[in-house]
């Protein structure tokens, strides 16, 4: 579908000077409406102001293109506003946006983002850019959007293919990112650009959000020269035995992308080897044993990361439903009502597959398709503390999310060698492995090792509980809360967590002025880190790529919410610097619930169950503390971030 398809001269502004974003956000939508594209304009605005809140739509270079998808929509369109003293649009660059486009698209299918694909690669020449900046009128607009898509897509306006030169292509390349819209598509446009500066035949491959385009083929790798990676995440490369192959970060696609085409050319990239027989130097070797542990960390982040959002808000709209209805707590709260049990049993169905899909896709990323059993498994068997005694897990303590690291990353290692032992096997049986062999293997391995785990986190519990009740018996009341506070976020959802959390509930029910204190700060320091990671993504934004202070924002919910496993996917890609950082603003939060003499009689709730808390306001302060005490040592620990990354 091409743009000009899509957008007509009436939806066109030419000469725009809106005062802020709020003000250009209504006036694209007044043209969608204008144009009649809308059924419902506002409802489409809802969509596009849900997709804001979310995190800018502004992407630098002075363009921004707000979208949505919506069922007030009638069929895909497009507007366009030219803002030549520029609009505060929250870029990620700092520059005022210039250049606005907005994409309405209907809910069946994604045309949005073959729009918004498309867009990124036209809009990458700077000089196409300027010239729309120029424009003195709609029609002019229009000729120039005509002009730049048929020359970036000429198969879609000549009656007859343009037939393949012989010699085909020199170099391929595959772009890939984690979110896969932006960076995929600049760093493809960037790389085709390059090799046609440099005469060099190349086609790109681009592993977007909306799946594989412009697929390489067999007889493409077959015939060229090598191929590039510009990838930070985890794709197909078994396609490429026995080809050079050079394997980069996406964002050396975008600003490097003839260093990498002169690499291919001049046979600097090493011959990659998929037979499991090469030795490891053999694959793509030019990245470091660093980069490859963050790319397996970010395959299972990235794909677990829908579970945490969507599982978090429901489990969170459980307890506003609840809460509405007059429910002050207690053990069933987010569960009284028939309304709540739902959004409650739904949210904990995602929160479920959370650490498996976690594991699993560690997993996967080191030992392709056969690590994906044995990380799954391994994330399950972590997150309900399986033993050889007690397979079952009717009385143990789960591993958590640290459990469901160890299962990915041991497990997809310890499968990858035992395919390399499979290579000595007779040929005959060489079908067998994929489906029975790997597979049963697979299985054995993570369950003896999860289960030889588990026990160890049973008694790391124990004495963690025996050493709590030791505090609270000798009177050291605030460190006993900033310890409470500290372990409910050193592993969120681990022994630790629920060492804590078990001896909380378990004060709550001696029902006296110390044990709701206990509670009090078992709570508070659950909470603390998701706070502090969405006021990090807020206030100090040089520290998160793009799609993290998109899901920071989130995080304020499910930290009001007492869901502190929205921290978990800034904690498995930062662990160093997220944790402690966490631990501290947390720890600082117990301590102060406890000093305050704060006091909680529900076990669960967060902010829902504020007429249950002795001192509310001192309690929500103590909160505030900690979450801002997290959030300048994340500031202070973890270093800004080029937006790239």
């Amino acid at each position: 579908m091409r743009i000009t398809d899509l957008l007509k001269k009436e939806g066109i502004t030419i000469g725009a000077a809106p005062a802020s974003k709020a003000e250009a956000i209504e006036m694209l939508i007044g043209l969608h409406d204008r144009c009649g594209n809308l059924l419902d304009a506002a409802a489409y605005r809802e969509g596009i102001l849900a997709r804001e809140a979310m995190g800018t739509t502004a992407i630098g270079m002075e363009i921004a293109i707000p979208h949505a998808k919506s069922a007030a929509v009638k069929a895909p369109a497009l507007t366009a506003m030219t803002v030549p003293g520029g609009v505060d649009y929250d870029s990620p660059d700092g520059m005022p946006a210039k250049l606005l486009f907005m994409i309405a698209a209907t809910p069946d299918g994604d045309v949005h983002m073959e729009v918004l694909a498309r867009m990124m690669q036209m809009l990458m020449d700077m000089d196409f850019t300027e010239k729309l900046k120029n424009a003195a009128t709609p029609e002019e607009f229009l000729a120039l959007i005509d002009e730049k898509e048929t020359e970036k897509f000429p198969d879609e306006v000549k009656a007859a293919p343009v037939p393949e030169k012989k010699e085909g292509y020199r170099v391929l390349a595959v772009t890939a990112c984690p979110t896969g819209i932006a960076h995929t598509y600049m760093a493809a446009e960037a790389l085709a650009k390059a090799g046609e500066k440099l005469g060099i035949p190349i086609k790109v491959e681009t592993n977007g959000s909306g799946g594989t385009k412009n697929a390489l083929t067999a007889e493409e790798i077959a015939n060229c020269d090598g191929i590039i990676i510009a990838a930070d995440k985890s794709v197909e490369t078994a396609r490429f035995d026995g080809k050079p192959v050079w394997s980069t970060k996406v964002a050396d696609g975008i600003h490097k992308p003839e260093e990498l085409i002169n690499r291919i050319v001049n046979g600097e990239a090493p011959v990659f080897k998929a037979d499991k027989k090469a030795e490891a130097a053999a694959e793509v070797g030019n990245e470091s044993f660093g980069r490859k542990l963050y790319k397996h960390l970010m395959n299972g982040v990235s794909h677990m990361l829908p579970f945490v959002v969507a599982g978090g808000i429901f489990i969170a709209i459980a307890f506003l439903i609840d809460s509405a209805a007059g429910i002050k707590g207690g053990s069933d709260f987010g569960t009284t009502t028939a309304a709540a049990s739902w959004f409650m049993a739904m949210g904990k169905a995602a929160f479920n597959f959370m650490l498996p899909i976690l594991a699993g896709f560690i997993a996967m990323s080191i030992a392709d398709r056969p690590g994906l059993l044995v990380g799954i498994v391994g994330g399950y068997l972590a997150s309900t503390g399986a033993t050889f005694a007690d397979p079952f897990a009717a009385a143990t303590t789960p591993s958590g999310f640290l459990g469901a690291l160890l299962a990915g990353f041991l497990a997809g290692w310890l499968l990858k060698m035992f395919e390399k032992l499979c290579d000595r096997l007779p040929r005959a049986i060489e079908g067998l492995k994929p489906v029975l062999i790997y597979p049963l293997a697979g299985l054995g391995i993570v369950a003896v090792m999860m289960c030889a785990v588990n026990p160890v986190m049973s008694i790391i519990n124990k004495g963690l509980s025996d050493g709590l009740l030791w505090l609270n018996d000798h009177n050291l009341g605030i460190v006993l809360g900033c310890i409470l506070g500290a372990m409910m976020s050193i592993d969120m959802g681990g022994p630790l967590n629920k060492a804590a959390y078990v001896f909380g509930t378990g004060m709550l029910a001696a029902a006296t002025t110390e044990g709701y204190q206990v509670m009090a700060s078992v709570m508070i320091g659950g909470m603390v880190p998701p706070l502090a990671i969405a006021l990090s993504t807020i206030f100090f934004k040089n520290r998160w790529t793009a799609e993290e202070r998109k899901n920071g924002v989130v995080n304020i919910v499910m930290g009001l919410s007492f869901i502190t496993e929205g921290a978990i996917p800034y904690a498995a890609a930062y662990p160093l610097k997220v944790i402690p950082s966490c631990a501290i603003g947390a720890a600082v939060a117990g301590g102060l619930s406890w000093l305050f003499n704060c006091t909680l009689m529900a076990p669960h709730g967060g902010i829902f169950v504020v007429p249950t808390i002795g001192k509310p306001l001192l309690y929500l302060l103590a909160l505030a503390i900690g979450a801002v005490v997290g959030m300048i040592m994340l500031a202070i620990l973890k270093r800004p971030i080029k937006e790239e990354e």
